[in-house]
Formats: structure tokens, sequence, C-alpha cells
């Protein structure tokens, strides 16, 4: 398996390894160099016979700040990090033989390098089946994406709601993110050298958007194999130790103390907010969310990322004013999180990932999208799921702490509330049937491993 360091692609990729695992199969698990110097647990890996580590330069200095210029990153990554990645790639088959390379689709440039080395390709699809959809229909045109140049247009596609601009991935929209547009232009092109495409969702989610596919003879089309979650949030308590003792991929520290903290509060009463390992947001955006926050009179655990580049603190006095209403952690275990009882809903930046652990842990979401597969992933949250309510940005782009208090008081006792927990917790109850024995991932999964073994 291959990977860039960024904490929302290795994560699915470590997931899936560990479910290979259990049925015997070896994984070696690659990524950059930036991943070693940031874990604080690559050790671990010491402790799994059956999952190596292996890493491989970027073709940029460990230091350097690749969010700040993801075009030169994803430049050297494309052309040194491929060539660095080959080079590994030579050297592990000296001793390994491999059955199968499994990426995932935003390093397209080592589908050629599968190639290079006569092994079969797969790609582990870290977003939802219909961000598939779009980009394969955008990028193959297949649809009228007329939409780009007048947005007062609505974009309809078969299988999916309609969709107004504010829907929409914003690595299709024009003159934005176009390092990211190319990048996912290029492995649509090489699509064509994939054996499988496995996605991290389940088909009950996901229904009508899969048919679709299948109708207009979308190829490679997408085989579920998710939700691709530790195996305790799906009622495993067993297992739930050897997820904390096996090997880890976090790069930032967990504040075990929102634990103990969740467990003084009661029932769904707590309001849990996290914007995943990458967002940053703006001063005004923090004052807006923490006053919206102190307002609710609700509980709340917020995990408020700092990073080194940012200067953004939270409003002065807030912390005092709030007590022990609330509690504000800089990173934390999510799934541990999700799973707590106190937890009743979830503000979230609607990352793939923390859209997988909120639906398989059945808590009502407040969708708060920011760009790539985010926005898309909001409209499937409120509009398909319909478990959650979406928050609405001003004319300035800023949420505005009056919707904030809006948002938290229609998910946790509007009239709608009921019956968005209720569904919640019906999707849960299909997750959890995806991955038994006999459910529709599971099957899915059998037959890619029989396909790899041979």
């Amino acid at each position: 398996m291959v990977s860039a360091a960024l904490q929302g692609h290795l994560n699915p990729l470590l997931k899936f390894a560990k479910y290979l695992n259990s049925k015997g199969i070896h994984v070696t698990l690659v990524t950059t160099e930036l991943a070693r110097h940031r874990m604080l647990k690559h050790a671990a890996a010491a402790t799994n016979p059956l999952i190596k580590l292996e890493f491989f330069s970027d073709g940029l200095d460990v230091d350097f700040n690749r969010e700040s210029d993801y075009d030169l990153w994803l430049e050297t990554l494309r052309t040194k990090g491929r060539e660095n990645f080959s080079n590994l790639m030579t050297k592990l088959s000296q001793h390994t033989k491999f059955s199968c390379l499994i990426l995932q689709q935003f390093v397209p440039w080592f589908i050629p390098v599968a190639k290079e080395h006569n092994i079969p390709c797969a790609v582990l699809w870290i977003q939802p089946c219909a961000l598939y959809s779009i980009y394969y229909r955008f990028f193959n045109k297949l649809n009228d994406f007329s939409i780009l140049q007048n947005p007062d247009q609505l974009l309809e596609l078969p299988g999916h709601p309609l969709m107004e601009i504010q829907d929409i991935p914003s690595f299709i929209l024009p003159n934005i993110h176009l390092c990211f547009q190319k990048v996912l232009a290029e492995f649509f092109a090489y699509l064509e050298d994939v054996k499988w495409v496995l996605g991290t969702s389940f088909e009950e989610l996901e229904e009508e958007v899969l048919g679709a596919m299948v109708g207009d003879g979308i190829r490679p089309t997408v085989t579920t194999i998710g939700p691709l979650v530790s195996k305790f949030l799906l009622g495993k308590k067993e297992e739930e130790e050897e997820e904390e003792n096996g090997v880890s991929m976090d790069m930032w520290k967990a504040d075990e103390s929102c634990l103990r903290w969740l467990d003084g509060k009661e029932m769904g009463s707590v309001v849990y907010v996290s914007f995943g390992s990458i967002i940053v947001l703006g001063q005004e955006q923090v004052d807006n969310i923490a006053m919206g926050l102190l307002n609710s009179g609700k509980p709340f655990l917020w995990v408020f990322k700092r990073t080194g580049g940012s200067n953004v603190e939270l409003p002065s006095g807030f912390l005092e004013a709030v007590g022990d209403r609330g509690l504000v952690v800089n990173w934390c275990s999510q799934e541990q999180v999700l799973k707590h009882k106190a937890v009743g809903c979830f503000l979230t930046h609607c990352g793939w990932n923390s859209t997988q652990e909120t639906v398989v842990t059945g808590v009502p979401v407040i969708a708060f999208p920011e760009w790539t597969d985010q926005p898309t992933n909001a409209k499937l949250l409120t509009d398909v799921f319909k478990m959650g309510v979406r928050m609405r940005k001003g004319d300035d782009g800023i949420v505005g702490q009056k919707e904030v208090e809006r948002c938290i008081k229609e998910i946790t006792e509007g009239p709608a509330a009921k019956a968005m927990s209720k569904r919640a917790e019906e999707l849960k109850e299909s997750a959890i049937k995806a991955v038994e024995d006999g459910g529709s991932s599971h099957r899915n999964l059998e037959k890619f491993i029989a396909d790899i073994l041979g």
C-alpha cells in the first residue's frame, strides 16, 4: 500500500491493512519520510509482524510546510517521489513477491509504477461513491456541467440529488485548486491500468448512485467494502484493546482527558466539534463558533488544533465563561469520542473519514463543509442520508454565531431532531450489517481477497 503523508489518507489504508491482516495477508504500508518524522507511535509496527512500514522521500525536506505550497509539493511527489517510490519497490521486490499494489486516488503517478513492476493495481477510493461518479462523469465529459460557468443553474446527474454550486466538490470548480484538479485528471487517465476500485462506503448507503453508474456502463465501477472504521466501532468490543495497542498512524498526540470528561456528562448531551486535520479557520470564524457554543447552553467538546503557521486563538475570556460545561483539546481519539454515550451530535467539516465514523456510531451532524469532497458529503448527510443540518454561510463566506446557535438547537431539540436521530440509528444498523458475514461489503471483500490470492 502507498499513500502521501496525510492523516486522512493514511488512516483508511491502515484500517484496510488491519482487515487484510486478519485474513492472514502480509501488508507493507509505504508513505513518505514526513510521516516517520511526525508519527509518535510508528515503533508499534514491531508488535505486528504482518504490517511492515517503509518510507521514501517526496523530494522535500521534512520541515517544509507542504500546506503552504501544494503546487510544489504535488510536483515533487509526481517526479522525485515517484522515482524514489519505484526504487523502493525494486529494493523490496528482491525479498518479497507482491500480489497487489493498493493506493488511493491522490497519488495516481504510482499506478504506472505497479505496471512497471508487473503488479496488479487496486485503488482504495477514500471518498464516497458519489464523488467517484461526479469526477468520472466530469473528466470523461459524460454529462452536462454547465453549472460551472452558470452558477445559478442546478447540476442534474443520474443517481444524485439535484445539486447547487455550493454542493459541488471544489476540485472541479474553475480556477480553484487547479493542482488537485490536475491530479484527479491524471488519475482518470491512468484508470485503464487499475484492476479494482474499492469504495470505503457501503451499498445500502449509496444504492442509487451505484446503480446509476452500473446503468451508464461506468468502468471500472466501485466495489464497496466499507464502512472502513476500527472494528470496535462495529460492536466488536473484544478488539478495542487490540486497536489501541496495534499500529497507529496518528500524527498528533490525542488528549485522553476528554474521555474522562465525557464520562461525567449526561447521555446524548454533548456537542462534539472537530474540523479534521487540515482545515485552519480564520479568527472571525473561530470567534463565531466559540460564541455560538457559549450561547447555546449545551455542553461541548471542541478539538481546536493549533498549528505552527496559525496565530488564531480562542476569544479572550471564553474558557473562563464556559467553565466545566465545555472542554477544548488539541487532538483526540475521534472514534472513541463518537462512540461515547454522552455525545449527542457532531459539528463536522464533513471529511469522508469523519462522515463514515458518524454514520457507524449513529450520531447526527451539523455540517460545516469547506473544500474538496466536503460540500458534497454535506449534501449527502443532509438530503440523502437525512441525518443532519447544514450551516449557512453569510455573503462574506463566514458562518455567524446566531447560525451556529440555530443549528445546535435544530439538531438537538428542533421539530426534525427525533427523525434525524432515528435515521442515524437506522444507518448505523445498516453499516454494521454490511460488514457482518454475508453482508454486502463482506462478500465484496472476500471476492477481492480471493482475486489477489489467485
